[in-house]
């Protein structure tokens, strides 16, 4: 059931932020960076494309408090190397399980926002007996529909765009244009400071190009091209928070609501006023709901008998519901993630 309450952001009470200082540690050979606190069971922050670690910098002292806290900075982003690599779904999915061994971390409850949210879902399909809760933010791979910014950014000659924008004075019409979307109060212009962030963090050439290809991994000039929508029955038993900002200018808010009716017992979260990045909204809010989550649900208790049940008895409902929610999976995203 869907809760929506008035958005009244909440400020957190200031915290020792020196335990998460980013560590870094070489997995295959390439330096990933990340940030570890706390002690207790473990919660993953995963962040989202061009984005890094210190998105969830301000909530993890809290968090830290009763849990062992984990973000990393994805490969390609951040403080991470950025090679010429596989920067698909199924590619982060693994470099999080190999992270996770590397730091000797068996079960995670998993918290991903926006592509970091697919990452999760994919790693929660891939590696089931790994994880004790999914925790969904303003999340990707529900529907095509996704921002024009982006599907602009994922045509060719995206690269030499954004080197443009590391010139002198260059960002200015950018920032013009931001100014005039925060003027008119539109869904993007509610996270015009994160996302002038994410152009701010790309300086240079292969932050470029590690941003662009994983763009291009889930989205082209259409849209959004991968979906985990085909799947998500599959997490049952798995208990699955959904977050989203009704004002989302990236993801809209339509996909919440069709994530929520693919995810069996899945609990929806709406933040009124906020826009693609909730957690930034009202931190204090979100930081409650999770912690409330975690600490009234049971992890999940996944077996491979009861998981092969699912994968052959498929979507579960009478025929024509079936029939109706494969038509709607099928306009919603042409291809799933391995």
């Amino acid at each position: 059931m869907a809760r929506i309450l008035p958005f009244q952001p909440r400020r957190l009470p200031t915290g020792d932020e020196s335990e998460a200082v980013l560590r870094f540690r070489t997995v295959h050979g390439y330096r990933r960076a990340y940030r570890v606190a706390g002690e207790g069971p473990a919660v993953l922050l995963i962040h989202g494309i061009g984005d890094s670690s210190a998105t969830w910098s301000p909530l993890i002292p809290r968090l830290a408090r009763n849990h062992t806290v984990i973000a990393p900075d994805l490969l390609g982003h951040g403080a991470s190397e950025k090679p010429r690599a596989d920067y698909s779904v199924a590619a982060y999915a693994n470099g999080i399980r190999d992270l996770l061994g590397v730091l000797g971390v068996e079960r995670v409850t998993l918290v991903g926002h926006s592509f970091g949210g697919g990452v999760a879902m994919q790693f929660a399909y891939q590696f089931p007996e790994r994880v004790d809760r999914l925790v969904l933010v303003s999340t990707g791979g529900v529907g095509p529909q996704v921002t024009p910014v982006l599907r602009g950014v994922s045509l060719p000659g995206a690269a030499l765009l954004l080197s443009l924008l590391g010139l002198p004075g260059a960002d200015l019409p950018v920032r013009a244009v931001v100014a005039l979307l925060r003027l008119f109060d539109t869904g993007l212009g509610q996270d015009a400071p994160e996302l002038m962030g994410l152009v701010d963090a790309l300086p240079d050439v292969w932050a470029r190009a590690a941003f662009i290809r994983t763009l291009r991994s889930v989205v082209d000039w259409r849209g959004q091209v991968v979906t985990m929508l085909d799947r998500c029955y599959l997490a049952q038993g798995m208990p699955t928070l959904l977050v989203w900002g009704d004002r989302d200018g990236v993801l809209p808010v339509d996909h919440a609501f069709t994530a929520h009716e693919a995810m069996p017992d899945s609990r929806l979260e709406i933040f009124q006023g906020a826009g693609h990045f909730p957690f930034h909204a009202d931190p204090g809010r979100f930081l409650s709901l999770v912690e409330e989550f975690i600490g009234t649900t049971e992890p999940a208790n996944w077996s491979i008998d009861q998981w092969w049940r699912l994968l052959r008895a498929g979507r579960p409902g009478d025929d024509a519901y079936v029939d109706a929610m494969e038509r709607r999976f099928r306009e919603a995203s042409e291809r799933s993630a391995t």
